[in-house]
């Protein structure tokens, strides 16, 4: 009697468990592919509204039947670390079968969406998927060189953004998302791998990973680098010819200067000082100063349009 009156209670939890397992909280990460659609002043009509939101679905999909793979791939490491063995597929809530088959399912739904769009997003979202496997089963244990993969994953999704709706992607733009997505992705390895459960641990190397307790110095010094290189790129991009085609008053955007250099600089602060815990992206969709951020780009934005 005592099993039969846990069901209920277990059932109803299930799909909150796998909604942890494939990391519905990061999707999030995917209203990037919006960025291009907006720094083209794209209209919002129905189609490009209806593009965006198939490559949003398609690639959220998608980054969760990686997360899958990825976890199997590892369950050991997972099981013995003292934040993430808590996962469902670490703790045993979800079985490597059941998870292997929810991957599968997740990602021909994705494809399926993504047949819907221009070609171009779908060698994006190949591209994607032979990236985010490569890193599961080798790239993520090579220092540096796994850091790099995760800020190629970031802009992959705006390369994507800009192939869904057909715009083009200024190469400025480009080169500024390359090196603010280096910075926010060797941000992530220092707070997920390097920061405090890699301390409660008392191991002085993150499991699965190359990178050491003691490399800390190095990737502020690597994250701080891309985060100028960044801003100096914005200054590049607002001063060349297609922003001066877009805008009616460009030299507004050299407010937005101060303001990039302000938030960059904030959540390396936070992140040294153990403040960040998690992704820098959903770091700052639950931060208020972040937001604040956001607004005062926007309303630059607005003023120099």
């Amino acid at each position: 009697m005592r099993a039969a009156t846990e069901l209920p209670g277990q059932s109803a939890m299930l799909p909150l468990t796998w909604a942890r397992a494939i990391r519905v909280h990061q999707w999030a990460k995917n209203l990037l592919l919006v960025l291009p659609a907006l720094a083209a002043h794209l209209a919002p009509t129905p189609p490009a509204l209806g593009a965006l939101l198939l490559a949003f679905f398609s690639f959220s999909l998608l980054a969760s039947a990686v997360y899958l793979v990825n976890d199997l791939a590892d369950l050991e490491h997972d099981r013995v670390h003292p934040i993430k063995r808590a996962r469902p597929l670490a703790s045993g809530q979800i079985t490597p079968a059941a998870a292997g088959a929810a991957a599968v399912a997740l990602a021909v739904l994705a494809l399926l969406l993504a047949l819907r769009l221009p070609v171009q997003f779908l060698e994006v979202w190949a591209a994607y998927l032979l990236l985010t496997t490569l890193y599961s089963f080798g790239l993520k244990r090579v220092v540096v060189l796994d850091v790099m993969v995760l800020g190629a994953l970031y802009t992959a999704r705006v390369v994507a953004g800009a192939a869904a709706v057909q715009v083009p992607l200024s190469r400025w733009f480009l080169a500024f998302a390359v090196f603010l997505f280096s910075s926010l992705a060797i941000l992530k390895r220092m707070v997920e791998g390097l920061g405090v459960a890699a301390r409660e641990s008392g191991d002085e190397r993150l499991g699965g990973r190359g990178w050491e307790v003691g490399d800390i110095p190095v990737l502020l010094g690597f994250g701080a680098a891309c985060s100028v290189a960044s801003a100096l790129v914005y200054c590049l991009y607002i001063t060349g010819d297609e922003v001066v085609r877009l805008y009616a008053r460009p030299d507004v955007l050299w407010l937005g200067l101060p303001v990039l250099l302000y938030w960059l600089g904030r959540v390396w602060l936070l992140a040294n000082r153990g403040i960040v815990h998690e992704d820098p992206l959903l770091f700052a969709l639950h931060d208020r100063v972040s937001w604040v951020v956001a607004a005062a780009l926007a309303v630059t934005l607005w003023l120099a349009a």
